[in-house]
């Protein structure tokens, strides 16, 4: 089922991981796309995408979300392509792991400018294009950590992607009277090349056993595949979300769930 067809989205950071997922999922649905990411790996991606579906429309920009520049010129860049744009995925983000007395103000204001001012330059880039459409959709890729939970050493990502919860209510009710639904996704963890990272951070020793005690802690019993956000980013991004804005989507195999790990039947 083509859900996406004829529609076109800008989705950041989409070389690898969480995006590589989006991507592959926005392709399966026919949309338009532009593959947007600061590593050149985004073209392999799509020529990847093409060997699966021949017939898909991609164009790719190699550029900084941080940048407001790049995210424009890459606006004009799907405008000129496709003729316009439907949806933005913004999903581009970094984390890094240290004590909070240690933590540099360089790795603070790495996750300001990507995580936050990354999406903000995206949306301010965009809008202005779904505006002229009539109607739009934007899907932001925020967290459970820092609006929900946190782990020790994640300060910077936590403040970074709480604020992106705040961002996604805020454009939603400015732009819920013209037709633009904004909406975010509340991921837990993922088996990306960010978890992976980050569990090497935790345990340079035995990084798969950072991964697997994640793993026994979700009562899903599993990291999320990067597919199966890409499907809830194309859910919020279809005519199939009409009614919803701003919402905040939890994907976390239920790992908020438990109260404790000790207590209870089982």
């Amino acid at each position: 089922m083509a859900k996406l067809y004829g529609k076109t989205a800008l989705i950041t950071g989409a070389a690898a991981g969480l995006g590589k997922g989006i991507a592959e999922v926005y392709a399966k649905y026919g949309a338009q796309l532009c593959l947007f990411d600061l590593d050149e790996s985004v073209n392999d991606l799509k020529e990847e995408l093409l060997k699966q579906y021949p017939d898909a429309a991609i164009i790719t920009y190699v550029g900084n979300v941080a940048k407001f520049d790049d995210l424009k010129k890459a606006v004009s860049q799907s405008v000129e392509a496709f003729g316009g744009l439907d949806i933005i995925c913004a999903n581009a983000g970094v984390c890094r792991l240290a004590p909070f007395e240690e933590m540099s103000d360089e790795v603070r204001d790495l996750h300001i400018d990507v995580n936050i001012k990354g999406v903000w330059n995206t949306c301010k880039a965009a809008i202005p294009e779904l505006l002229k459409r009539g109607k739009g959709a934007i899907v932001i890729a925020s967290s459970v950590t820092g609006d929900l939970v946190a782990d020790a050493g994640e300060t910077a990502y936590a403040l970074s992607k709480a604020a992106l919860v705040g961002l996604t209510k805020a454009l939603a009710v400015e732009y819920a009277d013209r037709h633009i639904r904004v909406n975010c996704s509340q991921l837990g963890y993922a088996r990306t090349p960010m978890v992976e990272k980050m569990a090497i951070e935790t345990n340079p020793d035995n990084p798969e056993a950072v991964i697997d005690d994640i793993a026994k802690a979700v009562p899903l019993k599993r990291l999320a595949k990067p597919q199966e956000v890409g499907e809830l980013f194309a859910f919020l991004g279809s005519d199939e979300a009409s009614y919803i804005t701003g919402g905040q989507f939890v994907i976390d195999g239920g790992s908020t769930l438990p109260e404790t790990v000790s207590m209870g039947t089982k």
